[in-house]
């Protein structure tokens, strides 16, 4: 099998694309979104609350609050659209060795990462039908309360089942095997 467009130097000698798919794009709010969204609510509450009464002073230091009200409305959807945009932006490929997340970003451009499918990889499926979220490694993320571990997976996937199936596969695999 000839290597796909744009897969020229990337896969390793032998190495074959067994499938591609994009996430679900569909915006989706979590329960920690609800939890940004009213911390965001009440910041653009207040700041809007600030600027009335500061408005019926007189004058136009009302808009230095338009900053605040502005940066909580931001807070209140940032999640759930941010996500969605990484979403609308991602490919996974999976082939008989790696896991590859593509992403293609506003701002941030194009990047391409890649996990080894290994026996000692921990596989996890969470089902919310009719998607799946498959985890397959975790990276290490540095914050200002210092490194956490976040998962990485292929999100909200129509085939989770079937891409489970062939990362078994490749798990149980030996090298020289070939992957159905």
């Amino acid at each position: 099998m000839t290597t796909p467009p744009g897969w020229d130097g990337l896969l390793d000698p032998g190495e074959r694309i067994l499938w591609q798919g994009h996430p679900d794009p569909a915006l989706v709010i979590l329960p920690s979104h609800w939890v940004t969204g009213l911390f965001g609510l009440f910041f653009a509450g207040i700041a809007l609350l600030w600027m009335l009464v500061a408005a019926a002073a007189g004058g136009w230091t009302w808009t230095f609050g338009l900053i605040h009200f502005t940066l909580g409305l931001g807070v209140m959807v940032g999640g759930p659209l941010l996500s969605r945009i990484i979403r609308r932006g991602s490919t996974y490929t999976l082939t008989d060795r790696r896991a590859f997340i593509a992403t293609d970003l506003p701002f941030v451009g194009r990047r391409l990462q890649s996990w080894p499918i290994t026996p000692d990889t921990p596989l996890e499926i969470a089902e919310t039908p009719p998607f799946a979220t498959l985890t397959f490694a975790t990276r290490t993320v540095r914050g200002r309360r210092g490194p956490s571990q976040r998962p990485v997976s292929f999100e909200r996937i129509p085939d989770g089942r079937h891409v489970l199936s062939l990362m078994r596969g490749i798990q149980t695999a030996a090298p020289q095997d070939q992957i159905p």
